[in-house]
């Protein structure tokens, strides 16, 4: 069951009108956040990105499968879908299983060097267009003074590494 904070960051997203990825983020890091305090594992950094993704179906997140994704995921992503229109408690039996699963697999894959490399491996997998039109985007999006401080950051950064 997702936090009230997580649902309440979510909601303001889409007042926002920011994207249903951006939406579902809240819940994705909700999940690392899970992992890294110890409340379960994951198996891989994909695994609790999933669990994240499919947590933010269930609570209406309109996030489509990946254009990639396997049969499987999508008819999961379609499962989630229609869960996300039912108003039933989980069967506590299952809910159990998947938790005491859950509890079983380490804590590595909430590591920053796991979410590093995932995030890399996933940006090697774009295009460089479509890595470029992201960036526009978010530019875009940020507003003046979200531009300005991220700018104000970048020069920082460039001023550690020269020295």
């Amino acid at each position: 069951m997702p936090e009230h904070r997580t649902r309440r960051a979510a909601v303001k997203d889409k007042k926002e009108g920011k994207a249903p990825s951006t939406q579902a983020g809240e819940y994705v890091h909700e999940e690392i956040e899970h992992v890294r305090e110890g409340k379960h594992g994951a198996r891989s950094t994909k695994q609790a990105i999933a669990i994240g993704l499919s947590k933010a179906r269930r609570a209406g997140v309109k996030v489509p499968a990946g254009k990639t994704a396997s049969k499987s995921t999508r008819k999961k992503a379609a499962q989630d879908e229609a869960a996300s229109h039912e108003h039933h408690k989980p069967a506590a039996k299952r809910s159990r299983a998947t938790t005491g699963a859950l509890k079983k697999e380490g804590h590595k894959a909430a590591s920053k060097s796991a979410l590093s490399s995932h995030a890399k491996k996933s940006a090697a997998k774009r295009t460089a267009g479509s890595r470029s039109a992201a960036a526009k985007k978010a530019a875009h999006t940020k507003g003046a003074a979200g531009r300005s401080a991220a700018a104000k950051k970048a020069a920082r950064t460039r001023a550690r590494k020269t020295s």
